[in-house]
């Protein structure tokens, strides 16, 4: 459950999304790498993300694993309810005091992953299927290090 989550935190992909993903997802781009390109479930709006070696690696680990294989799935994905309940035991166990979700990967994916690493709003926008941009500036919790490094540039410009 562990990785499914690490997995959500590095493409944005929903629960929901990421219970349906297989191998008719994923695509060479014209840079030549791997991209996932999936319809959202909750918008049917086509999501194109390009995959991150981390995000690789799981997909990879995951490639022989007899349910996915008969299923036809990436990942082995549970009930979103036993995934939720699997991530708070995670946890508790870890000293975590957030209330861990698959939700809060999609979160991070939109605020720790891109936006603080310099990720324009607009694709990360385009990445999450978001309809307009109004809905990706609820997750752009934008934080102290973005504001510094952008006002960083424009100092350089003045």
């Amino acid at each position: 459950m562990r990785d499914v989550f690490v997995f959500a935190c590095y493409t944005g992909l929903s629960y929901s999304d990421i219970a349906k993903l297989s191998y008719h997802h994923i695509h060479k781009g014209d840079d030549g790498e791997d991209w996932i390109i999936i319809d959202r479930n909750k918008t049917k709006n086509r999501c194109r993300i390009p995959l991150v070696p981390n995000a690789l690696k799981i997909l990879r680990k995951y490639k022989d694993y007899a349910w996915n294989e008969s299923q036809g799935l990436l990942l082995p994905v549970r009930s979103n309810q036993k995934m939720n309940a699997y991530l708070k035991e995670l946890a508790t166990i870890c000293g975590i005091k957030k209330n861990l979700s698959m939700h809060v990967a999609r979160h991070s994916f939109a605020t720790s992953v891109t936006l603080s690493n310099g990720i324009p709003i607009e694709t990360v926008s385009k990445m999450l299927g978001h309809n307009s941009l109004r809905t990706t500036q609820v997750y752009a919790r934008i934080v102290d290090k973005k504001i510094s490094d952008d006002m960083k540039k424009l100092k350089a410009i003045l």
